[in-house]
């Protein structure tokens, strides 16, 4: 576990986006696995930027989303394929068909789960995942207590993580109670792994991802077993490993 310590939270997503760039410029044709939320949001400006100056381009790359919420359609602009399309694929070369995120929205919400994780594997798997970490320790959409065999399933958030998200409805009662995510066993398989943490309210979960026991009640734990996990992580979110 490589642990690389930014100044902020601009120069983490600097850090990511060198990292991305590299990953494309060296395989044009990389399969980049995706996240959502606050967290990425600076890697992916940094992303436009460098296409725009032509420094990389996507016209080659796959790229699959951790996660989509269920019962949220496409154009709702709350959906991280609305997300991920304002925030990013509107503005690189990225074709239409190959931006996969799960259909949260499916009638058969089983199905698309099968689906999602065979179309990974038919892409031959992940070659770098963007992850982020929640203040329960979840990673995706998994939750404490989800078991680190499972691969695309469906989930209940956890209260703290619909009030983690609830910020961007305009109530509690908007935020959907169920997402599809990716697997811990699907996150694990992915080839190499970037974990982006700003902030001091992410401290105590990044020092109990890194020093504390490998267990289903912290998901992120697991990242421990991973043989290529790089954390970028600023100055505020490294404060209790300092100590």
């Amino acid at each position: 576990m490589n642990i690389i310590q930014a100044e902020n939270y601009q120069q983490m997503s600097e850090l990511a986006a060198k990292k991305l760039i590299e990953q494309i410029n060296s395989k044009s044709d990389s399969v980049l696995g995706l996240a959502t939320g606050s967290t990425p949001e600076g890697l992916y400006e940094e992303i436009i930027k460098a296409h725009k100056e032509g420094n990389v381009s996507f016209k080659d790359v796959t790229t699959f989303n951790l996660d989509e919420y269920v019962g949220l359609s496409k154009d709702n602009d709350q959906s991280y394929y609305y997300y991920m399309h304002k925030l990013l694929f509107d503005h690189i070369d990225l074709k239409d068909n190959q931006a996969n995120l799960p259909n949260g929205d499916a009638e058969d919400l089983q199905e698309e789960c099968s689906r999602y994780e065979a179309s990974i594997q038919q892409a031959g798997g992940i070659d770098i995942q963007i992850l982020g970490i929640g203040l329960n320790g979840h990673i995706g959409f998994n939750e404490p207590g989800t078991p680190f065999s499972i691969q695309t399933h469906i989930v209940d958030l956890d209260a703290s993580t619909r009030n983690a998200n609830a910020r961007f409805f305009d109530s509690i009662d908007e935020v959907p109670l169920q997402a599809i995510t990716m697997g811990i066993d699907s996150i694990m398989q992915t080839k190499q792994i970037i974990l982006l943490v700003s902030g001091s309210k992410k401290a105590e979960a990044l020092e109990k991802l890194v020093n504390g026991p490998v267990t289903e009640d912290f998901p992120a734990s697991i990242l421990q077993k991973h043989p290529n996990v790089t954390i970028i992580a600023d100055r505020e979110a490294l404060a209790e490993l300092s100590q």
